[in-house]
């Protein structure tokens, strides 16, 4: 389980968005994700912006151990093509490649701002998107984002029968349907997508979830909506613009099992009490 890192916990007023990119190896295609990302950011939280109080935004990039150099990349695209301010962009950098559900958690946790989305350096998904998302996580918590948990999560269930899913290989679809019937079978079924790497938090969510989780690798999603299901947090599933993208790091059949592996070992550690949702960490006492 993971421990909140209380010296970042507090959100900074200004910061309204914090995006957490997980890395691995990613210098191909992170230009074109952050040139998507960060215009869209740049719009919406313009520097003389008084409507938006001033409110800007974050990255928190998360190098899960690449051998590319994706890491020392990021800040050369951050001061030389973006012009970003000090600190806006922010880089953590593990040592050893720790899996992408490791990432997301350890970045989500160091966040300023008062919510938290996760994007996939692919840019699979439309970053314009995060505005649906937002505008429905917003009525959840009535602009309270620290006191009433609340998710949002991007979408893909609408696209089934659609070029982006119908032209993927027979066995790319056949595995992506039969994680989905685990998943149902192992009680998440009001969610039709939970693996679209496009999810959004607020802060209050974060603190509920993220401390508790233990999973890392590709199955990470799945947890994240278990703790979110099981402390009646409230999803809102917003159907969003996706494509495939080139370069996936996961390894078609191999991860596949993993994921199936950790789906089962996960539910059945909630199922029997060897995972708590409740909070188990306990303040030192002192001498």
């Amino acid at each position: 389980m993971y421990d909140l890192p209380q010296q970042n916990a507090v959100s900074q007023d200004n910061i309204e968005i914090s995006v957490v990119i997980p890395c691995y190896n990613e210098t191909d295609r992170l230009q074109k994700m952050l040139d998507e990302a960060i215009e869209y950011l740049n719009l919406k939280y313009p520097k003389s912006s008084k409507s938006n109080s001033n409110k800007t935004y974050e990255i928190v990039l998360v190098d899960d151990g690449s051998k590319d150099g994706t890491a020392d990349y990021a800040l050369k695209l951050a001061s030389k093509r973006y012009s970003l301010t000090p600190h806006q962009m922010r880089i953590v950098q593990f040592v050893e490649n720790r899996g992408k559900g490791g990432a997301v958690t350890h970045g989500l946790q160091f966040i300023r701002g008062q919510y938290g989305i996760f994007a996939d350096a692919d840019g699979a998904s439309r970053f314009q998107d995060l505005d649906k998302l937002l505008k429905a996580i917003q009525l959840k918590d009535n602009n309270q984002p620290e006191l009433k948990p609340a998710v949002s999560i991007g979408s893909r269930a609408h696209m089934v029968n659609t070029d982006a899913v119908v032209k993927r290989s027979f066995i790319r679809n056949f595995l992506m349907y039969s994680l989905h019937a685990l998943v149902y079978v192992f009680g998440i079924r009001t969610i039709k997508d939970t693996q679209c790497g496009f999810k959004l938090f607020n802060k209050a969510a974060i603190r509920s979830i993220f401390p508790k989780m233990h999973t890392e690798g590709w199955i990470f999603d799945v947890e994240i909506l278990i703790l979110a299901i099981r402390q009646e947090i409230p999803i809102d599933e917003i159907p969003i613009n996706w494509h495939e993208v080139d370069g996936s790091k996961m390894v078609l059949a191999r991860d596949s099992i993993s994921m199936a592996i950790d789906l089962v070992v996960t539910r059945l550690a909630y199922i029997l009490g060897i995972y708590s949702d409740k909070d188990t960490v306990s303040k030192k006492k002192s001498d």
